[in-house]
């Protein structure tokens, strides 16, 4: 009987004994796995924290770009802002009392216009070809209205003028010759975008009455349309600088031609008005 008591707790103590080693196994996979949890959890975090970042990142670009300050709206909208009134060859370019060309500026596209003209020197009958062919165009077009205009002096070189000045400076003084003559580098006869223009009904002559005549008063009308303003017009010689020359027509182009003519200013006062330039006599852009 006591060795079967013994026989059955020795078998009791070794089903507790395996029971408990296979309890301690399982404890132990559990831990295992737990602890592979902790160590790929950092892991995880740090993917979690890059996209984040990413994010963070993305929408501090969507910010910059709504916070950035430039503005396609604002400036643009005033197409004439970008008027290059200073390069030489720019057919927008000031000049006048205050602003000069470059001293021996010649443009290279210069072409002998294909119009009736009035003097034999080959030079004044030039033009850059885009103002050729718009005085070409504009004169053709006066026709259809029984007005027949000639062309006098166009383009003139930096040496014609100091010629002509100093001839005008040594005839009627300094002061005089300043009122209807420019310095040599201040004349706009050398950008080739000029051309003084006249007839038969003024004796072919450069004279303020042609203001009155039947083809002055067209151009006033219809130069524009062609590119072309009266430059120095009456009434604004404190302005310009000059006195009256209805005959002397400035290419600028049909669209900004169109803009001065409509605004009824000189093109020093519509350069002001647009903002482009702080006054009459600046020589920087605002």
């Amino acid at each position: 009987m006591k060795k079967l008591w013994r026989a059955l707790f020795v078998l009791f103590f070794s089903v507790s004994l395996f029971a408990c080693s296979t309890g301690e196994q399982e404890n132990e996979q559990d831990h295992v796995e737990n602890n592979n949890e902790l160590v790929n959890e950092p892991e995880d975090n740090n993917e979690s924290a890059e996209n984040e970042d990413q994010n963070n990142s993305s929408e501090g670009e969507e910010n910059n770009s709504s916070d950035n300050p430039v503005n396609n709206d604002s400036d643009l909208d005033d197409e004439y802002l970008s008027i290059d009134i200073f390069s030489d060859d720019s057919e927008a370019v000031l000049v006048n009392k205050f602003n000069s060309l470059s001293d021996y500026f010649k443009p290279e596209d210069l072409v002998t216009v294909e119009v009736p003209t009035v003097l034999e020197n080959p030079e004044v009958k030039q033009m850059r070809k885009v103002a050729a062919d718009a005085l070409y165009d504009m004169f053709e077009f006066a026709k259809e209205s029984d007005v027949y205009l000639h062309a006098r002096s166009g383009f003139r070189s930096y040496e014609t003028q100091i010629y002509l000045f100093d001839g005008y400076a040594e005839e009627h003084g300094i002061d005089a010759a300043n009122q209807f003559s420019a310095k040599p580098g201040f004349s706009e006869h050398q950008t080739g975008l000029v051309m003084d223009v006249t007839s038969e009904s003024v004796n072919y002559q450069l004279t303020g009455d042609f203001g009155e005549t039947k083809e002055g008063l067209w151009l006033v009308d219809n130069a524009h349309t062609f590119g072309f303003i009266i430059r120095y017009p009456e009434g604004k010689e404190d302005i310009t600088g000059y006195v009256y020359e209805p005959w002397h027509l400035r290419y600028l182009g049909v669209e900004l031609a169109t803009e001065v003519h409509e605004s009824g200013l000189s093109y020093e006062e519509f350069l002001v008005e647009e903002g482009i330039i702080d006054e009459v006599n600046a020589e920087a852009i605002e």
